[in-house]
């Protein structure tokens, strides 16, 4: 008598041909993105610094002690100094750089939803600053910001009158909003197409509907329009924390190749891992930085996961 495979071997075997295809992408993957994370893991256990840097993957197993100095001991010479201050400065600037592209990409969708004379020359412009690399909004922004020279101030203060001096964007308090300003910039045209893409599918019956029930615009917008995007904006708003968290470009490139250091009031998280890791050969101890930053990242996406999943699935549109 013959035995019935089980049902996941027989589905293999169903597949099997689609499997064959992906093979080669599963492996491209595991060498691109796995190695180096498990690599990266194993390094939060070593004692790799200046000194035993040409032993590499065997310089001293140290075992958690990189994270217990990060997290307990403010005194221990592994701990990266400005570690705290950086975490606090990211969550804002991923939560207000999110929450205002969204807000931004959602607004010029609405307007480039109606109908006029020039729409697809307009969606093509607004859509220009998502094309241009990062490291070169970084560059151009970190120009306009100049306090003498940069043409910031010189519309604010000379031309409009709205500032009485030309204030430092890159030192002190206004550093928070040189870094976020261009980020928002360059990621509201993503955000715009999106959220676009979104509205083209939501049909005109629900609108017209609504009209004859008496809803006003607004009334419109917050029962209808926003509640069939969630599955765009959720999405939005997933990746856009993703990818803030994680920005280090821009920054990088606006405050100068030879320090990229913004100061306490614009350091990120990234920025300051790198210079423990490459600046002051802390490499065990900014790997170790690296994996506590991504388990944050993976509670954060547990907990959309939570709230969301079920909108993005569904498919509500």
């Amino acid at each position: 008598m013959k035995t019935a495979a089980p049902p996941l071997l027989a589905q293999m075997r169903r597949h099997k041909h689609a499997y064959a295809f992906i093979l080669p992408t599963l492996c491209a993957m595991f060498l691109i993105h796995f190695v180096p994370m498990l690599q990266g893991i194993y390094m939060s256990f070593l004692r790799l610094n200046q000194i035993t840097l040409r032993q590499y993957l065997g310089a001293p197993f140290i075992g958690l002690r990189n994270y217990v100095d990060i997290l307990f001991n403010p005194q221990s010479l592994v701990r990266i100094s400005g570690l705290g201050q950086a975490a606090k400065v990211t969550l804002i600037y991923a939560f207000v750089v999110t929450l205002a592209t969204i807000a931004l990409g959602l607004g010029m969708a609405l307007l480039l939803h109606r109908e006029f004379k020039g729409r697809t020359v307009a969606r093509t412009l607004f859509f220009l600053p998502w094309i241009i690399p990062q490291f070169v909004v970084g560059l151009l922004w970190g120009f306009m910001w100049q306090k003498n020279e940069g043409i910031i101030n010189f519309v604010l203060h000379d031309c409009l009158h709205l500032l009485s001096d030309k204030p430092f964007w890159l030192i002190g308090n206004n550093t928070l909003w040189a870094i976020i300003i261009p980020t928002v910039w360059r990621g509201w045209p993503f955000a715009m197409i999106m959220l676009l893409a979104g509205l083209q599918q939501i049909s005109d019956e629900y609108y017209q509907a609504a009209k004859i029930d008496g809803a006003n615009a607004w009334q419109r917008f917050w029962h209808i329009t926003l509640p069939l995007l969630k599955p765009v904006w959720a999405t939005l708003l997933l990746f856009g924390m993703i990818f803030n968290v994680y920005s280090f470009n821009i920054v990088y490139m606006m405050f100068g190749l030879g320090a990229g250091y913004p100061g306490p009031w614009g350091d990120l998280m990234m920025t300051n891992i790198f210079r423990a890791s490459f600046g002051a050969y802390r490499f065990g101890a900014g790997a170790a930085a690296s994996v506590l930053l991504m388990l944050f990242m993976i509670g954060m996406v547990l907990v959309w996961n939570h709230y969301f999943k079920k909108d993005v699935t569904a498919g509500n549109l």
